[in-house]
Parts: structure tokens; sequence; C-alpha cells
């Protein structure tokens, strides 16, 4: 059984950055890993994942991949989002998925555990 805890959220103004960091117990890894958000009133939408080995990284656009880098820590156990030049767009809840099930990595289904989310608000 995987549990996914997120960190990291706050609160910052334009230009500024966050570090965003997901801890996964009970994981074995053996499959991708990524990071969506939803702000209110919207759909939850990916932002970026990474392979299991940590090789390969991919982006939502390429706004995110201009800012965000995705990474994952030597035991592959927490996946880390660092955002730079965050803007106002940006604010949302964050959260982490895992148990990639194959397919589309952007669909939120392809995913079997998440966190609980954390809060990012990036004002003007």
């Amino acid at each position: 059984q995987v549990h996914l805890v997120e960190s990291g959220g706050g609160s910052v103004a334009a230009g500024g950055s966050l570090k965003l960091s997901c801890e996964a117990s009970g994981y074995t890894d053996t499959s991708w890993r990524a990071w969506f958000r939803q702000a209110p009133g919207k759909e939850r939408e990916g932002v970026a994942a990474i392979s299991s080995l940590g090789g390969t990284q991919v982006y939502s656009s390429d706004s995110v991949k201009a800012r965000f880098t995705i990474s994952r820590d030597k035991d592959r156990s927490t996946v880390i989002l660092k955002m730079n030049r965050l803007e106002p767009e940006d604010t949302a809840m964050y959260y982490c998925a895992a148990e990639f099930k194959g397919g589309k990595w952007w669909d939120p289904t392809a995913y079997g555990s998440w966190g609980q989310g954390t809060q990012v608000s990036v004002s003007s």
C-alpha cells in the first residue's frame, strides 16, 4: 500500500520560487511519478512527470518546462518539483501521483495513489 505526502507549498510573490516534495512510503519504485495541480473551478491537470529511473522528464507546456524541474531522490521514493519564476496562473493545489498504470501520463485516472495536496499561491 502506497502513502504519499506533499510538502513545500506556500504563498509567494510573482517571480518567486518554491520547492515541492512528495514522500512515498510502502512504495516500490516500478513506474512513473507525476505532479498535478487543480485550481478552484478548474479540472485537475498534469504538470510534470518522471520515469521510474528518473532519466526521462516530461512537462505539460513549454512555459512549465522553462520554469519547473522535476527530479527523484537517490532511493526514488521522493519526487521533487522545483518551481522558479512563479506566475499567478500557477496558483493551485498541487498533488503528487504514483502507481502509474500505463497510458497517458497526464491522465489522472492512470494513477493508483494520490497525496492530499499542498497549496501554492502566487500573488501579482
